[in-house]
């Protein structure tokens, strides 16, 4: 397209825009505006992809960071004529595949976009999965606005893009001066910017953002640099092209008072078709795709060997990427600790160091589970709190990632409360669609991570693995099956007076206590509870009707952990059994495992005394 028609087509996209969010009489047009004339030129000159195949191999990526512009990107897509203009003026409306910011319910949108930062770090992720996995041409195109440059986890990309010599990514950033309530931190100096990302070794490009020769210019020599990832730095202005709204204050995320007049003064609606071009065809001999292969678990021995839930994790792992090529690994610089070192050392070319980032590390996950593979990423379970809403994001993308958070609960011993994951099956139960597993030997562990690859990437959604440092029994044989949902009664007798339901580190305490209690003539049930969600709730319930009373035993915090788990199993009327929660109520200091588990009031003498103080008082017959 030449310059008149990329300028028509950047007007059309504005009175889109302003169309969309009339109609919704909610949105965000002005910050639309500002990006019109990038996104034209982008759309009707530099991306390659084949509407038709969302899922074509060679396909550029866009991500909308600036998620809140989802005008722009739907206008786009009328534009590229994949929607109609009927079904732009639904934006916003309930039953619409236009929300309010974009979701993967439309088929070209890989990710949602909205919470801000965080595009970045996903494009991050798709341009690795290019560059290292699909060894395919695309170029992965961010579109970004200047706000969202303050986010730290926009820098943790920054350096990893820079560090891994990410040429197929080029970062755009919407320099509009104006954020959400006032100007941001640089305004118009876009050399603010540009001094940043070069001393991050990116390759920058300061343009007037209205200037559609000056963009596509810039676009192709982001497209011809090589060795270091583009930024294209751009100045505009929000709300261009309407008098009343440009550049002024107090207008953002707010549809224009008169939008008729506003169109008018745009020229009027357009109906520009852009035909966009089809991507490079790519070889099947390029692509690092899936050979499946005989899973060969390994395999520990009941009753003799004491192994930790992390090594089991490592080794399942390396196992699991020996017998599927689709599966990658992740970790934040602390893979001699949680053990995904096991996997780097078998499939180098599938493990992806992070380092100390782990906003950078989930992103880097959802986005490479975008171009099919299958991530599992980890760091100690204290740590990916930092991550929240990352994990929180990917739920909404619907996307297929599996986390693994070591170092659990105070049973790591003298490291102290720093180190320790005690909010961490809060953070995953909490998150919508989730599945949270917590085993307690290694046998279950090795099930248990070959489980979370099963399913599709939908399917399969945010699924957490809770890990522990120390080594622990194995209770359990190498052919015994552990479906997610599922629960082990490990002991049971027709005169147990109540339950104690456990998971991970505690199982082995329970047990200890059981085996006690019954010397002195008080049999209890034990139940290893290691799906924490989603739950076995036919198990609680059985367990509920045959003792009555529930005693659950955890290393986490007592709110949202497996106690929170159980009792919400009675929270729609059943009858609720006498519910007793054992859980870290103190500030842990440094001490050893053991003595943390009992200064919590976790470990086997704790729970007897529990017990014996219920049998006393409550249980007696």
């Amino acid at each position: 397209m030449d310059r008149e028609q990329l300028s028509e087509l950047g007007q059309q996209l504005r009175v889109d825009a302003v169309r969309a969010a009339d109609a919704a009489q909610s949105g965000h047009p002005t910050s639309s505006m500002s990006a019109a004339d990038l996104a034209a030129v982008l759309l009707g000159g530099h991306l390659r992809y084949d509407f038709d195949q969302p899922g074509h191999p060679g396909n550029d990526r866009l991500i909308l960071s600036k998620g809140h512009a989802s005008p722009l990107l739907y206008a786009m897509y009328r534009a590229a004529g994949v929607i109609d203009d009927e079904e732009l003026l639904t934006y916003r409306r309930r039953g619409s595949r236009l929300e309010g910011h974009p979701t993967p319910r439309l088929p070209w949108v890989d990710v949602a976009t909205g919470s801000l930062g965080q595009g970045l770090p996903v494009g991050v992720g798709v341009a690795l999965a290019g560059k290292r996995l699909d060894r395919a041409p695309y170029r992965v195109w961010v579109l970004s606005g200047d706000s969202e440059m303050a986010e730290g986890s926009v820098w943790e990309a920054a350096e990893h893009a820079a560090h891994e010599h990410l040429d197929n990514l080029t970062l755009v950033i919407d320099v509009n001066r104006l954020g959400q309530r006032g100007p941001t931190r640089h305004e118009w100096d876009l050399g603010a910017y540009s001094r940043r990302l070069h001393a991050f070794g990116w390759h920058t490009i300061e343009v007037d953002g209205h200037d559609v020769e000056a963009v596509n210019t810039a676009f192709d020599e982001a497209r011809s640099t090589t060795g270091r990832p583009t930024a294209v730095i751009a100045r505009t202005r929000k709300g261009r092209g309407v008098a009343a709204v440009e550049d002024k204050e107090g207008m953002h995320g707010k549809p224009l008072k008169d939008a008729e007049s506003a169109i008018q003064e745009l020229g009027g609606p357009r109906f520009v078709q852009v035909e966009v071009a089809k991507p490079a065809a790519v070889r099947a001999s390029d692509l690092l795709t899936a050979r499946p292969g005989e899973l060969r678990l390994p395999r520990y021995e009941k009753g003799g060997d004491e192994v930790a839930t992390r090594n089991a994790y490592g080794e399942a792992l390396a196992a699991l990427g020996s017998a599927r090529g689709d599966v990658v690994a992740l970790d934040g610089e602390v893979s001699d600790s949680t053990r995904s070192q096991f996997f780097a050392k078998e499939h180098p070319d599938r493990f992806f160091e992070c380092y100390i980032a782990e906003q950078q590390l989930v992103a880097a996950a959802v986005g490479m589970q975008t171009r099919g593979y299958v991530p599992y990423a980890s760091s100690f379970a204290a740590f990916l709190s930092r991550a929240h809403d990352f994990v929180r994001m990917a739920a909404v993308s619907r996307a297929g990632i599996n986390l693994a958070g070591s170092h659990a609960g105070v049973a790591i011993g003298e490291d102290g409360p720093s180190q320790m994951g005690l909010e961490d099956l809060a953070l995953f139960r909490a998150v919508h669609g989730s599945t949270v597993l917590y085993p307690c030997d290694a046998n279950q562990t090795a099930r248990l991570v070959a489980a979370m690859a099963e399913g599709d990437a939908r399917s399969r959604g945010v699924r957490y693995l809770r890990t522990s440092r120390s080594a622990m029994p194995v209770i359990y044989g190498p052919d015994e099956e552990f479906p997610v949902g599922g629960s082990k009664l490990l002991r049971s007798g027709d005169d147990d007076v109540l339950t104690l339901i456990a998971a991970g580190v505690t199982v082995h305490e329970a047990l200890r206590a059981a085996d006690l209690l019954a010397r002195d003539g008080v049999p209890v049930r034990v139940v290893d509870l290691y799906s924490v969600k989603p739950v076995d709730e036919p198990a609680v319930q059985e367990a509920a009707e045959r003792t009555g009373c529930l005693v659950t035993v955890e290393d986490h915090h007592p709110e949202g952990g497996l106690g929170d788990a159980v009792a919400e199993v009675f929270s729609d009327g059943r009858p609720a059994p006498r519910l007793v929660r054992l859980a870290v109520g103190n500030m842990p200091g440094s001490a050893t495992g053991q003595e943390q588990l009992g200064a919590a009031g976790i470990d086997a003498d704790s729970i007897v005394a529990a017990v014996q103080l219920l049998a006393e008082k409550v249980l007696v017959r």
